[in-house]
C-alpha cells in the first residue's frame, strides 16, 4: 500500500463484511483484524453461542485464507493437532501426515476443555510458526494466525490456561450478547452460515502480507514510547498487579498499537490507539489484587486512568 489512506480503503470492505455476519460488534470485529495485521494470535472468551466460531470463520473467508478447526476435547491427542508419522511399508519409511495445525487460520475451538498436554502442542506452532516431530521441523503456511475460544474458566470441564500460553496470545476480546434490535434482525434473518457461505474474499493473501510487513513501518514518535514505557512501568510498580507487564507484552502493546493506527489510516501512532488496544493486549497478562471488600478492580481506571498521557 502507497499510504495510510490506501491501506483504510483496502481495509473498509473487510470490516463492512465482517460486521454483516458479526451484528453490533464493529470494536470486537477491528480488534481481531488489528491482532492478525499485527501477526499475532487471538484469544476470545465468552459464553458458547454469542458468536465466536462465526467470528473466526468469516475471518478466514473474508481474507481468503485456508481455514482448520479443532475441537478441543478432554482426549484430544497433541498429534491430532501437528500430526502424526506413519509407516509407509511400501517405501519402507515413515511418512508425515500433517495435522489440521497446517492452515493459515487455525479455529482452536474451547481450547480450555482439552488437558494441558493438548494445550502445549499450539505452544511452539504459535510462537515459531513450525512444528517439530521426530526431530524435523515443518515450517507452518503464511500468514498463520490462531483465533482460540474459551469458556469461562467456572464452567464444568474446564483447565486454566498457564501464564506461558496466554501470553502467546497478542490479544483477549469478549463478544457479549447483542442488543435487542440487533438479536432482532438476528431472529428475523437469514442464517449466518448461509451467510457465511456466500461471503467473498475481500483480500489476497499475498495484500494481507504486505500489510502485516506494513505495520512495523508505522511512525512511533518518541513521546509515545514514553508513553508505553510509563504504562508497563506503572504495571510493575503500583502495586495494583500481582505481576507487571513483560518487556514481550511491552512489544505487543506497541505492535497492536501500530496496528490499530494501520487499521484506521493513520501514519503514525496516537495515544488514542495505545488506549483502544490495551485492555485486550493488558487484560489477560494482568491479575489486578482486589481490595478488601472482594470487588475486581477495574483495568482502565488502574493502568489508563493512573498514567498521563504526553
Amino acid at each position: 500500500m502507497s499510504d495510510a489512506a490506501d491501506t483504510r480503503r483496502a481495509l473498509e470492505p473487510v470490516i463492512a463484511a465482517l460486521n454483516s455476519i458479526v451484528l453490533g460488534k464493529d470494536r470486537q470485529v477491528r480488534l481481531a483484524l488489528a491482532c492478525l495485521l499485527a501477526r499475532g494470535h487471538l484469544l476470545i472468551e465468552d459464553l458458547p453461542g454469542v458468536g465466536k466460531t462465526t467470528l473466526a470463520q468469516a475471518l478466514a473467508r473474508v481474507l481468503g485464507l485456508s481455514y482448520q478447526r479443532v475441537q478441543f476435547t478432554a482426549d484430544l491427542l497433541p498429534a491430532d493437532v501437528i500430526g502424526v508419522s506413519v509407516y509407509d511399508r511400501e517405501q519402507s519409511r515413515f511418512e508425515f501426515r500433517r495435522g489440521p495445525v497446517f492452515a493459515q487460520l487455525l479455529l482452536a475451538d474451547e481450547v480450555n476443555r482439552a488437558t494441558p498436554k493438548a494445550q502445549s502442542a499450539l505452544l511452539e506452532a504459535m510462537e515459531e510458526r513450525q512444528v517439530t516431530v521426530d526431530g524435523r521441523s515443518y515450517p507452518l503456511p503464511e500468514p498463520f494466525f490462531v483465533v482460540a475460544t474459551q469458556n469461562p474458566s467456572y464452567q464444568l470441564g474446564t483447565y486454566p490456561l498457564p501464564e506461558s500460553q496466554l501470553d502467546r496470545f497478542l490479544m483477549r476480546i469478549e463478544l457479549g450478547y447483542p442488543g435487542a434490535l440487533l438479536e432482532r434482525e438476528l431472529l428475523r434473518g437469514q442464517d449466518r452460515r448461509e451467510l457465511l457461505a456466500m461471503l467473498a474474499p475481500q483480500l489476497s493473501a499475498d495484500t494481507l502480507s504486505a500489510l502485516q510487513r506494513h505495520v512495523p513501518r508505522v511512525h512511533v514518535a518518541e513521546p509515545l514510547l514514553d508513553y508505553v514505557q510509563a504504562l508497563v512501568r506503572h504495571t510493575r510498580e503500583s502495586g495494583h498487579f500481582e505481576a507487571g507487564l513483560s518487556p514481550r507484552a511491552a512489544i505487543a502493546l506497541l505492535r497492536a498499537s501500530q496496528s490499530w493506527a494501520l487499521l484506521h489510516g493513520r501514519p503514525g501512532v496516537l495515544p488514542e490507539d495505545v488506549q483502544a488496544v490495551a485492555r485486550a493486549v493488558a487484560g489477560h497478562r494482568l491479575e489486578p489484587r482486589s481490595p478488601v471488600d472482594g470487588s475486581h478492580p477495574d483495568l482502565e481506571r488502574l493502568l489508563l486512568g493512573a498514567v498521563a498521557v504526553p
